[in-house]
């Protein structure tokens, strides 16, 4: 593995890019506002499983594809775009009938944020960017452990800690939350503030260019 020195530096790089906001945080923190704090901590959940895909990704060196077919990088950027968009709208779109039945409500729809947030994730070429040109930085190519074992290693200490600012951006939405009555119009307005951040990210990540 790295010297000490290097392990500091990892951990403290990787825990500044963690706890700058960044579309998983913002994610989490739209399905916390929309469905509640449950749907957030799954959405959460699902992120940092999906996560992992990026971190095997690239210790078996498929990010360089990214790198070296531009073009499939745009496909899976848009489709991951879309996706967001699609996500955002359906959001507008539903309906609240009457008082809240909370509990409910937000099992069914943790289920879907847990899978819908999985999508979101594997489907994010940015995160396997990320680990591909971060990563390489820590690795130590004469340590005893192979190369891709210490990606695989690294990898998921990344992971681990984006997933923690992930959770403290559910808990700080589900404060707001809290605060609120809970009324179909209050559901309404958390909702479409939800919606609204997801079509938010989906356009942004589809007008970047890189």
């Amino acid at each position: 593995m790295p010297s000490t020195e290097l392990l500091i530096a990892f951990f403290a790089t990787t825990a500044i890019f963690a706890y700058i906001p960044g579309p998983a945080m913002l994610y989490a923190a739209a399905q916390t506002l929309a469905r509640g704090r449950w749907s957030g901590l799954t959405a959460a959940l699902g992120i940092h499983l999906g996560g992992y895909v990026h971190v095997f990704a690239a210790a078996a060196g498929l990010s360089v594809l990214f790198h070296a077919v531009p073009p499939l990088y745009m496909a899976v950027k848009l489709i991951g775009a879309l996706y967001l968009i699609w996500l955002g709208v359906s959001l507008f779109r539903k309906r609240v009938e009457g008082d809240v039945a909370l509990p409910a409500i937000e099992r069914k729809s943790a289920r879907r944020a847990f899978f819908e947030s999985i999508t979101v994730e594997v489907l994010n070429p940015k995160t396997a960017i990320f680990f591909m040109a971060f990563l390489p930085q820590f690795i130590d190519a004469s340590a005893a452990l192979p190369v891709w074992l210490q990606f695989v290693v690294l990898g998921t200490i990344v992971n681990l800690m984006f997933s923690s600012a992930d959770i403290v951006c559910v808990f700080l939405a589900g404060l707001v939350i809290s605060r609120l009555r809970r009324s179909s119009r209050a559901q309404r307005v958390m909702q479409r503030a939800g919606g609204a951040v997801l079509v938010g990210l989906g356009v942004h990540v589809a007008l970047q260019k890189s």
